[in-house]
């Protein structure tokens, strides 16, 4: 679980990325789910957009990748998405060191 002030740091590091991962028509399969999974585990922070010609609700979305990837959802925003799960490679944590600072 995040605080507000690590939510903040964090919507702050997302505000200059670039969607990654576009939910589409397909809805939410499970390959979305791996290439979510396997981004977290590269990137600590991504941000996910929900595409105008899906079905998929971003609350039920974004409740269904906590409870299957373990994520926190740092920002739910009109039809984007931010996660952030700390990476399991530990050369891959950049960002956690500084949240736990927090």
């Amino acid at each position: 679980m995040l605080t507000s002030k690590q939510r903040a740091f964090l919507k702050s590091e997302a505000h200059s990325l670039k969607p990654i991962i576009q939910i589409g028509k397909n809805g939410l399969n499970n390959e979305i789910k791996t290439s979510v999974r396997n981004a977290l585990d590269a990137r600590e922070l991504i941000k996910i957009t929900l595409l105008q010609n899906t079905d998929e609700d971003i609350n039920d979305v974004a409740e269904t990748l906590e409870e299957e990837i373990g994520c926190d959802t740092v920002l739910k925003i009109g039809r984007v998405l931010i996660l952030y799960k700390v990476s399991a490679k530990k050369e891959n944590r950049k960002l956690s060191p500084k949240v736990k600072a927090i």
